[in-house]
């Protein structure tokens, strides 16, 4: 199960089309359609009701997948930000340096030692 298969159920789900999904996504139908039956078969089970030219409908399965996916979906982009305030962080805290020699660079990383008197 990938995510970019899972953002594609989600747009298929929101659209109630595989057209209008592909067309949202910036991508072909059949690609949309080879995710679909992707996550079908890695799951086991018939996500949509399909019915010719109709607008396509949750299965029950497909229903519980599109919260679950709601969820997912919503934790990795949360997870990416934080990540992202981590590195920002972690930059606007680091002195501003020109590069060293690795002794050096390993110098400044370990812990102050007391000088003391020979």
């Amino acid at each position: 199960m990938e995510l970019q298969h899972l953002r594609a159920f989600r747009e298929v789900a929101r659209a109630s089309s595989f057209t209008l999904a592909a067309r949202n996504l910036h991508c072909a139908q059949s690609t949309v359609t080879g995710q679909i039956k992707s996550l079908e078969r890695a799951l086991g089970v018939v996500l949509f009701h399909r019915r010719g030219r109709c607008p396509i409908e949750l299965t029950e399965a497909g229903e519980l997948l599109l919260t679950r996916t709601e969820e997912i979906l919503r934790s990795v982009e949360l997870t990416s930000q934080e990540v992202r305030r981590v590195q920002e962080l972690r930059r606007s805290a680091r002195p501003y340096r020109t590069a060293g020699s690795p002794a050096r660079d390993r110098a400044a990383l370990a812990p102050a030692r007391e000088l003391t008197a020979v």
